[in-house]
């Protein structure tokens, strides 16, 4: 495994810890803000953060095409992020200062996930 994989596996656990911990808080502190802020949309979205940790382990274990699909995974999230969760569920949710700084964050962390992804998978690793 490159130091760029594994350095794109941190950012991923980053991300998804805060995006974890972010939807916990909004399910918790600000439920019924919305139709996204409750326990039963928070378990809803379980599948997502099985699937980052899936992705996550490949890109840790160093397995083959590990970096191909870490790639495409953070840019289809970076995709759902842009095209579905800012313009709808964000601004169902009423956001104020911290909705935005957990957005623009999770979102920024995914591109830098992707950076470092791009780069292995096109042979530019140190």
């Amino acid at each position: 495994m490159s130091n760029l994989t594994n350095d794109a596996a941190w950012v991923l656990v980053i991300a998804f810890a805060l995006s974890f911990l972010y939807e916990i808080y909004r399910a918790r502190i600000k439920a019924g803000t919305s139709k996204h802020d409750s326990m039963r949309a928070f378990v809803l979205q379980i599948p997502i953060y099985v699937a980052a940790a899936s992705v996550i382990s490949l890109l840790f274990a160093g397995v083959g095409s590990a970096a191909e699909v870490g790639l495409a995974f953070s840019i289809v999230a970076i995709l759902v992020s842009i095209f579905y969760y800012n313009p709808k569920v964000m601004m169902e949710r009423q956001p104020g200062i911290i909705d935005w700084f957990e957005d623009l964050v999770f979102t920024g962390l995914l591109f830098i996930a992707a950076a470092l992804l791009l780069y292995e998978v096109l042979g530019r690793a140190p």
